[in-house]
C-alpha cells in the first residue's frame, strides 16, 4: 500500500505554527492577482512551493534557476467550507498575490493545489453549489487558469465528496468557457510502483462520468515503504498509469495519454530512510518524461531542494534545474521547434536503422531523406529520435564502441556536447561521434573515437 507525504508534512505542521517566525505573510487584503500570461507550455516543471514559507520563495527560486512555473501548496479548509491558505490565511493575502504578480511579470505562472496530506481540501462543503463557490473564490482571486486537486488519505475514500467535487469542477469549466476563459483541472493521486490504486481509478472514472475535462493526472511517486530504486519506481508507476488512463479515456491516442501525465517524487530521503530519490534518479526521470511526452514534472518540495533538507548529496536547486529541462520541450504530441537532421561526412545523415525504436537499434550513416529516422531533437545534452536517445553501447569508452538507440536514462553515455570543428563529444567517454572507417556506405554504424578534428567527426545540425 503506497504512502503519501503525510507523515513528513504533518510533522512539519505540528512543530511549526503557521504564523510563527515570519513563515506566513500577514493577511493584508489585496486586489485580485494580475491576469495570467501566455499560459503553460506543453511540457513544464512546476515544483510544489510550500505556502507556509515566505511568499518571496517564488521569486527567489525563479531568480536562482530561471524556472517559471510553481505549484502552490496548499489551499484547504479546516473542518469548514472555507478555502484558505493553509487553513488560516485568506486567499486575498497581499504577500502571495504580489508574489504571483511578480512571477507572472517574469513570464511565469502558478497552479494552486487544493488539499494535500494534512488538509481535507474542500470535502467539508456539503453541497455541489457550496463547493463550487469556494473553488470559484480562489480561482477568481488568484486569476488561475489551472488548479491541482491533491486528493489522498481519507479524502480519497470519501466517494460522496469526490462526486460533489467532480460535478462542481465540471460546472465551473462550463461557466468559464462561456466567458471565454479556460480552467484546466489536474488531479494529484498516490500510487504504487505499478500505478494507481483502485480508489484513484474510481475518482477518475467519476470525473469522466461528469464530463469533467481532466488536464493531467499527477502521481505521487514517493513513500512506497520498502527500499527500492526510486527513479525506476517512478518510471514504472508512469508506465502503469499510462495503461490505466487508456482504460478510462479509450478515445485518446498513446501520445495523448502520455501528455495527460505528471510525476511527483519526494526529492532526497522519503519518510522511510531507505527510500532515497537521488539527483541521478531525477536525471533518469526527466529523460524518460521528455522522451515520452509527459506534460509535467514536479516534486515535493521547493524548500527541500538543498542538501540540508533533502538529505541527499546535491547542490542547491539541483532538482529544480534538472527537471526544468523538460520545460517547453516536445514529445509525441507536439515535436518542438529545433528538431533537426544531423549531417556529416559525405553529406549523409545520422540515421536510426530501419526507423526502429527498439533498444539497441544501430545508429548509422545514411543518405539524407527527411524521414523520422533522421529527425533528432536536442533536449539538454541528449539527442532524441523515435522517442529514445543517441547512446554509446554499454556505456563503453574504448575507441570503436558502436553507437545505438536506447531508452533515455540520463547517463553520460547519452550526453553529448559540441566540440571543436563541429564535433559531438560524448560526456561518458570524452570521445567523439565518428564515421567508422571513413565509409559513406549507407548503413555504416557510427562509433566513438578519440577526437581528432577530422572530417569524419564533423557534424552540422540542419
Amino acid at each position: 500500500m503506497p504512502r503519501s507525504r503525510s507523515r513528513w508534512l504533518t510533522a512539519l505542521l505540528g512543530v511549526l505554527p503557521l504564523a510563527a517566525a515570519g513563515l506566513v505573510a500577514t493577511a493584508t487584503p489585496a486586489s485580485a492577482a494580475a491576469n495570467p500570461g501566455p499560459g503553460f507550455p506543453a511540457h513544464y516543471a512546476a515544483p510544489y512551493a510550500e505556502m507556509w514559507n515566505s511568499p518571496s520563495s517564488l521569486m527567489n527560486a525563479h531568480n536562482a534557476t530561471g524556472n517559471k512555473y510553481y505549484t502552490l501548496a496548499f489551499i484547504i479548509s479546516q473542518g469548514t467550507c472555507n478555502a484558505t491558505i493553509n487553513g488560516d490565511t485568506p486567499v486575498t493575502d497581499s504577500g502571495w498575490n504580489n508574489a504571483i504578480n511578480s512571477l507572472r511579470a517574469a513570464g511565469g505562472d502558478v497552479i494552486a493545489s487544493f488539499g494535500g496530506a494534512s488538509g481535507n481540501e474542500l470535502a467539508s462543503c456539503g453541497s455541489v453549489s457550496a463547493m463550487q463557490a469556494q473553488y470559484k473564490k480562489v480561482i477568481d482571486q488568484l486569476n488561475l487558469t489551472r488548479i491541482d486537486l491533491d486528493i489522498e488519505g481519507s479524502t480519497l475514500d470519501n466517494t460522496a465528496a469526490n462526486d460533489r467535487r467532480n460535478q462542481a469542477l465540471a460546472n465551473l469549466q462550463k461557466d468559464y468557457a462561456a466567458q471565454g476563459r479556460k480552467l484546466d483541472v489536474d488531479f494529484t493521486l498516490p500510487v504504487s510502483p505499478s500505478g494507481l490504486e483502485s480508489n484513484g481509478i474510481a475518482l477518475l472514472k467519476n470525473a469522466k462520468s461528469h464530463n469533467l475535462n481532466v488536464n493531467l493526472v499527477n502521481i505521487m511517486t514517493m513513500d512506497y515503504g520498502p527500499a527500492m530504486d526510486m527513479g525506476q519506481a517512478a518510471i514504472s508507476a508512469a508506465k502503469g498509469l499510462h495503461t490505466q488512463l487508456g482504460q478510462i479515456w479509450t478515445e485518446k491516442s498513446s501520445a495523448q495519454l502520455w501528455a495527460m501525465e505528471g510525476n511527483c517524487p519526494m526529492i532526497g530521503v522519503n519518510d522511510t530512510a531507505a527510500e532515497v530519490f537521488t539527483t541521478q534518479d531525477a536525471q533518469e526521470l526527466e529523460a524518460f518524461a521528455a522522451s515520452n511526452g509527459i506534460q509535467e514534472l514536479t516534486f515535493w518540495s521547493l524548500g527541500r531542494d538543498n542538501q540540508g533538507e533533502s538529505g541527499t548529496p546535491q547542490s542547491t536547486w539541483q532538482f529544480t534545474n534538472t527537471f526544468k529541462a523538460i520545460t517547453g520541450g516536445g514529445g509525441p504530441v507536439d515535436p518542438p521547434a529545433g528538431t533537426t537532421a544531423i549531417k556529416g561526412y559525405g553529406g549523409k545523415c545520422v540515421d536510426v536503422a530501419g526507423a526502429s525504436s527498439a533498444n539497441g537499434t544501430k545508429v548509422d550513416l545514411y543518405t539524407c531523406n527527411g524521414t523520422s529516422a533522421q529527425q533528432w531533437t536536442r533536449t539538454g545534452n541528449t539527442f532524441r529520435a523515435m522517442g529514445k536517445c543517441l547512446d554509446v553501447a554499454a556505456a563503453g569508452t574504448a575507441n570503436g564502441t558502436k553507437v545505438q538507440l536506447y531508452d533515455c536514462n540520463g547517463s553520460g553515455a547519452q550526453s553529448w556536447t559540441t566540440g571543436a570543428n563541429g564535433s559531438l563529444v560524448n560526456a561518458g567517454s570524452g570521445k567523439c561521434l565518428d564515421v567508422t572507417d571513413w565509409s559513406t556506405t549507407d548503413g555504416n554504424q557510427l562509433q566513438i573515437w578519440t577526437c581528432g578534428g577530422t572530417a569524419n567527426q564533423s557534424w552540422t545540425l540542419v
